[in-house]
């Protein structure tokens, strides 16, 4: 999926704009990267966590599902 398409999915589940979604979504992967930077973890709720190290790594959440109090379409 291109990164369009996901901010364009994001702003109708949020109903923002998309041009908002894709700023958000920017974001969100900007605080990832610093994080891996300093070497700390960075957590998606109901997904899994990236690892710092010689190679960042992506762990699945086995357990899936969604973020803890989300409840399906809003």
């Amino acid at each position: 999926m291109k990164k369009e398409e996901l901010a364009s999915r994001l702003a109708r589940q949020a109903g923002v704009s998309p041009a908002e979604a894709a700023d958000q979504l920017d974001h969100v992967v900007s605080q990832i990267i610093a994080n891996l930077k300093k070497g700390a973890a960075a957590q998606l709720p109901g997904l899994g966590k990236f690892t710092p190290g010689p190679r960042w790594e992506f762990e699945f959440d086995p357990k899936g599902g969604k973020a803890p109090g989300r409840r399906g379409k809003r």
